[in-house]
């Protein structure tokens, strides 16, 4: 049985100038912005080649904004950061760790997000029969 996380709830302050971040800076896609009722906005952002999207808006969640920690896979974490320093978002310089290359940034309301490019993994070798 596969189990798939398919929406994480990021608490943010401002919803349209965290949907400008989020999007035109950061690069997600807009997926869904919706008026449920005068107490639940539903904008739903979803990164590039991701399966799982961010949730932002009043009423999808009770945690206060600055306070969710995400963690991203990304094929190249140069690349990631440039992109971001491009766009105007200050991310960290780049972290090398044994278990993965890494950079981080935050949102304009303190939510952190860590990118980690995966370590090279050798190859199996068959095992001697």
């Amino acid at each position: 049985m596969d189990w798939k996380i398919e929406l994480v709830p990021v608490p943010v302050s401002d919803v349209d100038a965290s949907k400008r971040f989020y999007v035109d800076q950061v690069g997600f896609n807009d997926d869904f912005d919706e008026r449920i009722d005068e107490t639940l906005r539903f904008v739903q952002l979803t990164p590039p080649g991701s399966a799982c999207s961010v949730v932002i808006g009043p009423g999808t969640t009770d945690m206060v904004p600055g306070t969710q920690r995400i963690q991203v896979v990304v094929p190249s974490a140069a690349d990631a950061r440039q992109h971001l320093v491009d766009h105007g978002v200050a991310a960290s310089e780049i972290t090398p760790l044994e278990w993965g290359t890494f950079v981080y940034f935050s949102d304009p309301d303190g939510n952190q997000w860590s990118l980690q490019e995966l370590p090279a993994i050798p190859p199996t070798l068959p095992s001697d029969l």
